[in-house]
């Protein structure tokens, strides 16, 4: 009997040991959810701590003008019941407008993860004069990976704010209007949903979608299958804000491709010094290539000093440089992404989110 009540007693402490650590939201209470962040960075605050998962069951967790909720533990899994469904609110005071102060949430931590979510950021971008800079996700971290996360603004909706990170994004979708993904660092872009809401409300001017500041890393921002819908204006792919931007379009869907402005890119930048702005293998809804044979741009800052003619069109072997290993190195985000994904469905399920 003392031998099995032993057996029994190790039984359990070994599951104790092996069950993954988890924090259950509670439905529609934001309190709930802003207190399992904190748990979660408290428990993680060290760099090889053991993921932990955050799960929110679908719901509608409204955060009004609280801003920068910081995510500063590390391996830390964010996961929704579903994209559609678990949606994470704020709406900034336009008086605080500004890309620095009005994220929903900002990141600091290493190896983090985001599934199935919404991030929507309210503040009232159409009354808020010539800015209207309302973040969704301002990630300072390094190697975090965003599967099926939706991000609802208008400008600078997703910011890389980390000059050296290396990050990775699949099957998501971005709204905006201006600069909505911008910033720095090694970003790439899978399978994504990129969507150019209205300039202005009554649809006229144009948007921008990247603002890339490359400085410290090779690569910049890669999007490759992504696809363009557009609401009503016409657009740029991008940009340069500042230092050496890079910007690549692999196999791109444009839904609209009337609504692409003929020179593709901006020739106006805003500082830099070097631009490298690319595309290959555009494609229209039908999935037919409508990828220029040369496409000649003459950037210019915007002074319109400093003129600079570049071809924008990448060459089949150029294009076939980009691969995942050669952008992240030793980092395999899209194997990482299916290990974590394996074990959030097993857990949703456990807690009945499935």
């Amino acid at each position: 009997m003392k031998r099995l009540t032993l057996l029994t007693a190790c039984l359990l402490l070994t599951i104790l040991v092996l069950a993954q650590p988890v924090i259950v939201v509670k439905r529609n209470d934001a309190q709930s959810l802003l207190d399992a962040i904190r748990e979660a960075n408290e428990r993680n605050a060290a760099v090889d701590a053991e993921r932990l998962y955050i799960l929110i069951p679908d719901g509608y967790y409204d955060l009004g003008q609280t801003a920068l909720t910081r995510i500063s533990g590390h391996n830390v899994a964010v996961v929704g019941q579903s994209m559609q469904g678990t949606v994470i609110r704020n709406a900034p005071d336009v008086k605080n407008e500004s890309i620095s102060k009005t994220a929903v949430f900002q990141n600091r931590g290493t190896c983090n993860y985001l599934q199935d979510l919404t991030l929507k950021n309210e503040l009232d971008y159409y009354h808020a004069g010539e800015d209207g800079r309302g973040v969704c996700l301002q990630d300072k971290g390094h190697r975090t990976i965003c599967n099926r996360v939706r991000m609802l603004s208008y400008q600078d909706t997703y910011y890389s704010d980390n000059e050296q990170c290396q990050h990775y994004m699949q099957d998501s979708e971005i709204h905006g209007t201006i600069d909505f993904i911008c910033g720095a660092g090694d970003v790439w872009f899978e399978r994504c949903r990129i969507v150019t809401e209205r300039r202005h409300l009554d649809g006229t001017g144009r948007t921008i979608i990247t603002a890339p500041r490359t400085s410290k890393t090779p690569w910049g921002y890669v999007f490759r299958y992504c696809t363009i819908e557009n609401d009503a204006s016409v657009f740029h792919y991008g940009r340069a804000w500042h230092t050496n931007p890079r910007n690549v379009w692999l196999y791109t869907t444009l839904l609209a491709p009337d609504k692409l402005l003929p020179q593709r890119f901006d020739p106006q930048g805003m500082k830099p010094s070097v631009i490298y702005f690319k595309e290959f293998g555009t494609m229209d809804a039908a999935g037919r290539d409508i990828t220029p044979r040369s496409n000649k741009v003459t950037f210019t800052l915007r002074d319109n000093s400093n003129a600079c003619e570049l071809e924008t069109i990448l060459t089949k072997e150029e294009a076939q440089q980009y691969t995942l290993e050669r952008v992240f190195g030793d980092w395999q985000p899209a194997e990482q992404l299916k290990r974590i994904e394996k074990t959030a469905t097993k857990l949703k399920k456990e807690h009945q989110l499935n």
